[in-house]
């Protein structure tokens, strides 16, 4: 019986919040939840690192450091839309090759559009490959080295050379640098690459990882979040159709979801994928409710009961939220939960990644429904 006094969201978004790790069992690893969700919006460094905190226990935001700079298990690029994703090492080969192509023309248009002619863009290009080869560099020290080269680096000129340069394959974001990411050449930080995937092989397997962090999805979920078209989409689903599981609404899923677990409160950072995942966000955002998102910007915001329900932040070191209205018992003993564990997680901790890593290990891990 539902004794919250609030709707009971329906099975759909209980399922999604499972698929989406923010119910049941969290993942282990920074790896883990990046391959799970198969891409994390990442133009927002530490929305990207809360992404991970939502959908792990004990983990830190240096974790996600560790796991760019030491471990190299995870890398940042222009994918999916044209944005940029946090992504497996290993998924970074076939999801560039698949998702970035149709981005050149739009690329090129914008260059264009901030005054870089194609032979300045060329030897902008140049410029950042030949500067990379002695190792990782931030964009303001790319930005400098193109600059006096005679390009054009105003406005968003940078970005859109940076953009083209890694759209040819030759640079991902990398390490961190203090609190900046770096950029480096793919064949220096990821070695040499496999051999390509075929295209209806690489469809299948977007259909199919996308699913186990989105399902029950449609085609049309897919086509947009992978930012391919709907034919593409539904070939990729089609591929394979005899993992997907039988429903009675159409969606695709791949398996029988277990019972609806829907969590009594989160809170979620900014881009978080929980509303990036597919066509429509009203499943997760009630009519009248707060503005999370707007003007492009996807604003960090209260989950109670799988509906957006108040904006938050982190003012000084402190998490401070919206009015949240009266709360249950259960969603008050939530919210003090999550955020202390928000505070935890974004602290800078003192020592070696040995240590940091151990820190978190000792933590207790934090109920999840």
């Amino acid at each position: 019986m539902n004794t919250t006094g609030r709707p009971a969201p329906p099975a759909l978004a209980a399922q999604r919040l499972r698929a989406q790790l923010l119910s049941g069992a969290p993942a282990r690893s920074v790896a883990g939840v990046t391959g799970h969700l198969l891409a994390i919006q990442a133009q927002d460094p530490r929305g990207a690192r809360l992404s991970v905190r939502a959908r792990t226990s004990g983990l830190l935001a240096t974790d996600v450091d560790d796991a760019l700079t030491a471990d190299r298990s995870v890398v940042v690029s222009w994918l999916n839309r044209g944005t940029l994703h946090l992504v497996l090492a290993e998924d970074y080969w076939w999801l560039h090759q698949l998702t970035t192509p149709q981005l050149v023309t739009g690329n090129t248009r914008r260059l264009a559009q901030e005054g870089v002619p194609p032979a300045d863009a060329e030897r902008g290009i140049g410029v950042i490959e030949r500067s990379l080869a002695d190792g990782p560099l931030t964009r303001a020290e790319l930005r400098e080295r193109v600059t006096a080269a005679g390009v054009r680096t105003e406005g968003q000129a940078m970005v859109h050379i940076l953009a083209l340069a890694t759209l040819r394959g030759l640079t991902v974001r990398g390490p961190m640098r203090g609190g900046e990411q770096a950029f480096v050449l793919v064949r220096d930080w990821l070695g040499a690459p496999p051999p390509p995937m075929d295209r209806e092989q690489a469809l299948g397997l977007l259909a199919r990882r996308y699913l186990a962090g989105h399902a029950p999805a449609a085609d049309r979920d897919l086509a947009k979040w992978a930012g391919l078209p709907l034919g593409d989409a539904r070939r990729g689903l089609a591929a394979i159709a005899p993992a997907l599981a039988d429903r009675d609404d159409g969606l695709a899923s791949l398996a029988a979801e277990e019972g609806p677990a829907v969590p009594d409160l989160r809170l979620l950072g900014a881009f978080d994928p929980l509303l990036l995942g597919w066509a429509s966000r009203a499943l997760f955002l009630a009519p009248g409710g707060p503005v999370i998102t707007s003007n492009g910007l996807f604003r960090p915001f209260v989950l109670i009961q799988g509906r957006g329900a108040a904006l938050w932040t982190v003012t000084g070191d402190k998490v401070v939220t919206d009015e949240l209205g009266p709360l249950t018992a259960p969603e008050s003993a939530a919210l003090a939960a999550e955020a202390a564990d928000v505070e935890r997680f974004l602290a800078r901790p003192q020592g070696t990644v040995a240590a940091r890593r151990a820190q978190g290990a000792r933590r207790e891990p934090r109920p999840r429904p």
